[in-house]
C-alpha cells in the first residue's frame, strides 16, 4: 500500500514539475527584453570584458615586484686574479741589523682567489618606490577606463538594432490590422458580388492590396529574424522571436552635465602625469643603503699578508645623491607639463563637441514632441476621411482605388505616429549616451 502511495506521489510531483517547467518556458518565451539588459549582456560577452581582469593581474604582479625592492638583494661572485707585480718588503727587511727577520715575512702572493656573497639593503630611496607604485596604479586605472570606453561604443551599435526591431514590431502590428480590415472588406465584396451588386474589378483591387500587404508582412518577418540574429550575436542572448522589446522610459528633465568615460579617461591621464612628476622629484633625492659581503678567499679580505684561504666579511653603509643631472629632471618636468596641456586641450575640445551634439539632440527631441502632439489630430482627421470614403464607396460615389488611397493615408498616419514615438525614445537614449548617463 505504501509503495502504491509513493508511486502516485512521485507521478504527481513529476506532473507538477513538468507544468512548472512549461510555465517557466512560456514566461521566458513571452518575456520582455530591455535595452539596459542588452547593454549589460553585450558588455559581459565582449572579449574586451576580460581585459579589465588582465590589467588588474598585470598591475598586481608589478606592484609585488616593486614592494620586493625593499627586500635585500643577494649576489654571488667569484674572482681569480694574477698580479705580475706585488709588494715584496723582504729586501728592505734584510738590511736591518736583526738576523732572520726577512725570512719571517713572505712576499705577497701573485694569485688572488675570492668567492663572495654580497647583500645590499635599501634603507631610504627618497620615495622612489612609492612614486613608482602610484604611477603603476594610475596606469591601471587608465587601462581599465580605456576598456570601459571601448565597451561604451557598443551601445550605439545596439541602439540601431534594438530600435529597428521596435519599428518592425509596430509595423507588423499595423500591417496585420490593415490586412484584417482588407480581408473583411474582400469578404463583404464577395458576398455583394454574388448578389450582382459590384463588379469583379473592385475585388481585384482589394486582392492586389491584400497581396501587397502579405508581401510587406513577409519582408517584415525576414528583416526581424535577421536583426534578432545580429542582436543575439552581439549580446549573447538567445532572443526568442516572441520576446517583446520594451520602449525605454526616460525622465523628462534631460541631464546637462557630462560624464562620458572618455572625459574620465582624460582626468586619469592628468593624474598619471601628476604621479610622473612625483617620480621625477623622488629621483633627485638622496638614497641610503647598507651592504654586507661574506667571502672566502686567498688572501682573505684585505689581509694581503696572509697567504691562505680563510673566511672574512665586510659590513658598511653608504649614501648616493646625484647632485647635478645636467637639467634632465627639469626637462622631464617640461615634457610632462606640455603633455598635460595637450590633454587639457583635447578634453575641452571633446567637451565642446559633446555639448554641440547634445544641443542637436535637444532640437530633435523638441521637433519629435511637436510632431507627436499633432499626430493624434491628424489620425483623428484621417479616420474621419476614411469613414467618409468608405460610405462613398459603398454608395458607388468613388471607386475602390479612391477608397484604398484614403485608407492608405490613414495607415501611413498611424505608422508615422509609431515612428515618431520610437524615434523620440531613440533620440533620448542617444542623448543619454552622449552625456554618459546610465539608463534604468
Amino acid at each position: 500500500m505504501s509503495f502504491v502511495m509513493g508511486t502516485l506521489i512521485n507521478r504527481r510531483f513529476l506532473i507538477l514539475f513538468g507544468v512548472w517547467i512549461f510555465a517557466c518556458s512560456g514566461i521566458k518565451a513571452q518575456g520582455i527584453l530591455t535595452l539596459k539588459a542588452c547593454y549589460d549582456h553585450a558588455a559581459e560577452k565582449s572579449a574586451l570584458a576580460a581585459e579589465k581582469k588582465s590589467w588588474a593581474d598585470i598591475w598586481e604582479l608589478k606592484d609585488k615586484n616593486l614592494l620586493k625592492s625593499w627586500l635585500p638583494t643577494l649576489d654571488a661572485n667569484g674572482t681569480i686574479l694574477y698580479n705580475s707585480s706585488v709588494v715584496d718588503i723582504s729586501d728592505m727587511l734584510g738590511s736591518l741589523p736583526i738576523p732572520g727577520i726577512a725570512d719571517l715575512i713572505k712576499p705577497l702572493p701573485n694569485e688572488q682567489y675570492r668567492i663572495t656573497v654580497d647583500i645590499n639593503q635599501m634603507i631610504y630611496d627618497g620615495g622612489m618606490i612609492k612614486s613608482t607604485r602610484a604611477l603603476e596604479k594610475a596606469d591601471l586605472r587608465i587601462n581599465e577606463k580605456q576598456t570601459e570606453t571601448d565597451l561604451y561604443k557598443l551601445r550605439s551599435q545596439i541602439n540601431g538594432y534594438y530600435f529597428n526591431l521596435l519599428l518592425l514590431d509596430r509595423q507588423k502590428d499595423l500591417l496585420n490590422n490593415y490586412l484584417e480590415l482588407i480581408n473583411r472588406r474582400i469578404s463583404s465584396l464577395e458576398s455583394a458580388r454574388e448578389s450582382g451588386v459590384i463588379i469583379n474589378s473592385d475585388i481585384d483591387v482589394m486582392t492586389s492590396e491584400k497581396i501587397k500587404l502579405e508581401q510587406q508582412i513577409t519582408e517584415n518577418k525576414i528583416r526581424k529574424e535577421s536583426l534578432l540574429k545580429i542582436l543575439s550575436g552581439v549580446t549573447g542572448i538567445n532572443i526568442d522571436p516572441s520576446v517583446g522589446l520594451a520602449i525605454p522610459l526616460l525622465q523628462d528633465n534631460l541631464p546637462d552635465d557630462l560624464s562620458r568615460p572618455e572625459l574620465q579617461l582624460f582626468d586619469l591621464r592628468k593624474e598619471q602625469i601628476s604621479a610622473s612628476l612625483d617620480l621625477v622629484e623622488s629621483k633627485r633625492l638622496p638614497r641610503a643603503f647598507g651592504y654586507t659581503t661574506l667571502g672566502y678567499g686567498n688572501p682573505p679580505g684585505n689581509n694581503f699578508f696572509k697567504d691562505e684561504f680563510a673566511p672574512y666579511y665586510i659590513i658598511g653603509a653608504g649614501i648616493k645623491w646625484n647632485i647635478f643631472d645636467w637639467n634632465k629632471a627639469k626637462n622631464e618636468k617640461q615634457i610632462l607639463s606640455l603633455q598635460n596641456n595637450i590633454i587639457e586641450t583635447r578634453k575641452n575640445d571633446l567637451t565642446d563637441n559633446l555639448n554641440r551634439l547634445l544641443e542637436a539632440k535637444k532640437a530633435e527631441i523638441v521637433n519629435l514632441e511637436s510632431l507627436l502632439r499633432t499626430d493624434q489630430d491628424l489620425i483623428t482627421l484621417r479616420k474621419r476621411i476614411t469613414a467618409t470614403a468608405a460610405s462613398q464607396y459603398e454608395n458607388g460615389i468613388i471607386t475602390a482605388t479612391d477608397y484604398l488611397h484614403e485608407l492608405n493615408a490613414e495607415q501611413q498616419a498611424l505608422i508615422n505616429h509609431e515612428i515618431h514615438k520610437i524615434n523620440l525614445a531613440m533620440v533620448k537614449i542617444e542623448y543619454f549616451n552622449i552625456s554618459g548617463k546610465e539608463i534604468e
